[in-house]
């Protein structure tokens, strides 16, 4: 077989433009000495040649590697994994690299190993996925001086000592509360999610500030894991305590799905003699039967968000001059058939 042409090298490229290699240096390490038409001229040489950048060379030239840590507890549940792809999706458009740790288990151990992985291959910074109060602890004791932004809980928390984004839990969870008592329910109960878990605190504090708003008992809650089985074991549970209940708030639209079996095993037909609001809007939820009434999460968005706050952090000039994006990204209440007025 014929032998490949050799890759193009910076002097090619400078041949080719009609500059001095340092030029061509300059543009390739973004140096704002070099003049629009000089940087065009330069670019367009390089696309011509095929000249790709030596990524290696470049972070030794800039000191930057070009690359942003994710450090990630759990990539399962759908929040995490859709927040995942948010961060990615906003680093490629800025031509930033992602390198991810997956930690197995909270311990200060493992925090340790997976942020030694990421700094072993010199990122710039770390969004770190953490809702866990364990976790957010493990974390903020290893991470040193590593620039990090946290996605979950943290934002919102007026106690948080570090950069935080993520979902307005609160408003969600009040808005999915408001809505069944608009319906004319004389109370909502509350299927929680784990309350180690940060956003599962939220809900719980936007439940109850709703139900105290309009005067209404708080029943007692019922402590789910975010698993369809803990929602349907939960649902058996609140009946066995109120039989005549009508509307329920779950924590997430998984333990929405098993509150359904439990309903239907009972004959309790949702949302004639039962009302059911979830949380998170997975793609699944329009396709429950009956169609979910779900608080839609922007996970992608908050994603893109944590990338925007830590390029603030790491590289302020390149960040948008001025733009302070809220820590918060709003929910949005989808109205669909597993709520209705009370029974008469």
């Amino acid at each position: 077989m014929p032998d490949s042409p050799p890759a193009p090298v910076m002097t090619d490229v400078a041949r080719l433009a009609g500059v001095s290699h340092q030029t061509v240096s300059r543009v390739v390490n973004d140096s704002p000495h070099v003049s629009a038409q000089t940087r065009t001229r330069v670019l367009a040489a390089m696309e011509q040649l095929g000249y790709r950048r030596n990524a290696v060379a470049r972070a030794l030239a800039t000191r930057r590697s070009g690359t942003l840590g994710v450090i990630t507890f759990d990539t399962v549940l759908h929040g995490p994994v859709t927040t995942l792809y948010g961060v990615e999706q906003a680093a490629g458009a800025l031509g930033l690299g992602v390198s991810i740790a997956v930690v197995d288990r909270v311990s200060s151990d493992a925090v340790v190993r997976a942020l030694g992985r990421l700094e072993d291959q010199s990122v710039e910074g770390v969004v770190a996925l953490a809702t866990q109060e364990d976790a957010v602890r493990a974390l903020s004791a290893g991470l040193r001086a590593l620039p990090t932004v946290f996605v979950g809980g943290l934002a919102g928390a007026s106690e948080a000592d570090a950069p935080a984004v993520g979902t307005d839990q609160l408003t969600g969870a009040r808005d999915a509360t408001r809505h069944l008592l608009e319906l004319g329910h004389r109370t909502v109960h509350h299927l929680a999610g784990p309350q180690d878990w940060l956003d599962g605190r939220w809900r719980v504090e936007g439940w109850r500030e709703a139900l105290r708003a309009a005067c209404a008992e708080e029943p007692e809650l019922v402590e789910g894991d975010w698993s369809a089985r803990s929602g349907y074991v939960g649902m058996r549970e609140m009946l066995a305590a109120d039989p005549a209940l009508t509307a329920v708030f779950t924590a997430n639209d998984q333990m929405a799905l098993g509150a359904l079996r439990a309903l239907d095993e009972v004959d309790r037909r949702v949302p004639d003699d039962v009302s059911i609001v979830g949380f998170d809007d997975i793609p699944e939820a329009e396709f429950f039967r009956p169609p979910l009434t779900t608080v839609r999460q922007h996970f992608a968005e908050s994603g893109q968000l944590a990338v925007h706050v830590l390029l603030g952090l790491i590289r302020p000039e390149d960040a948008a001059a001025g733009a302070v994006p809220p820590p918060l990204v709003p929910t949005e209440l989808m109205v669909r058939r597993s709520s209705c007025p009370p029974p008469s």
